[in-house]
């Protein structure tokens, strides 16, 4: 099959696929995003109910996929520029 001869982190459409499903889990709404919005907004850290450890394995969780795809498409793109030159 087409894109799995490649190294894990370059299969981009596998990262696309994990990130629109594991990474937006469950969907409505994302949890990812209320991760995201609770880290940025310091409440992470401190507050009346900072991260615990559970919280930060779920964000590294769901957000892993994420990271991996921008690693992805950052290789392809620079692939795609290299090979242009």
């Amino acid at each position: 099959m087409k894109g799995f001869d490649q190294p894990f982190y370059k299969n981009t459409t596998l990262w696309l696929i994990a990130s629109l499903t594991l990474g937006l889990a469950p969907f409505a709404p994302p949890h990812i995003w209320g991760k995201l919005k609770w880290i940025y907004w310091g409440g992470a850290f401190s507050g009346e109910s900072p991260m615990q450890a559970m919280d930060w394995l779920d964000f590294f969780l769901h957000g892993t996929p994420w990271l991996m795809l921008f690693i992805s498409l950052s290789i392809a793109i620079k692939a795609k520029l290299k090979t242009k030159n």
